[in-house]
């Protein structure tokens, strides 16, 4: 691997949780370096703050709370393997639910 190159190690449709916080979610998109605001990366505390230049993910995510969009490196992400569905309410616009559980990105037209 040549270092320019970054394979992302997870897919879209995949569910995940953060390997620090306890959230998980579906992945909709993802970016193959940091691709948010300066002002949002200023605001993740220096000490946990991941590196810019690996793949980021937009996740559908949920907590024990609440519902809502999450924004995560690579790096604090590990595979969910409980099985659970993810109650997020947009998870019907994005994806097919297939009958072993999976979630298979629905096409969208590009923006």
């Amino acid at each position: 691997m040549d270092g320019n190159v970054r394979v992302a190690r997870f897919g879209l449709g995949q569910v995940v949780r953060h390997r620090l916080f306890p959230f998980r979610g579906i992945i909709f998109d993802i970016d193959p370096e940091f691709a948010n605001t300066e002002e949002w990366y200023e605001s993740i505390p220096a000490e946990v703050r991941p590196r810019r230049d690996q793949p980021y993910y937009h996740l559908l995510a949920e907590n024990d709370e609440t519902e809502y969009v999450a924004y995560v490196s690579e790096q604090n992400l590990l595979e969910d393997t409980s099985g659970d569905p993810v109650r997020h309410p947009q998870v019907k616009e994005f994806f097919m639910i297939t009958p072993d559980g999976r979630y298979e990105p629905k096409a969208h037209a590009q923006h």
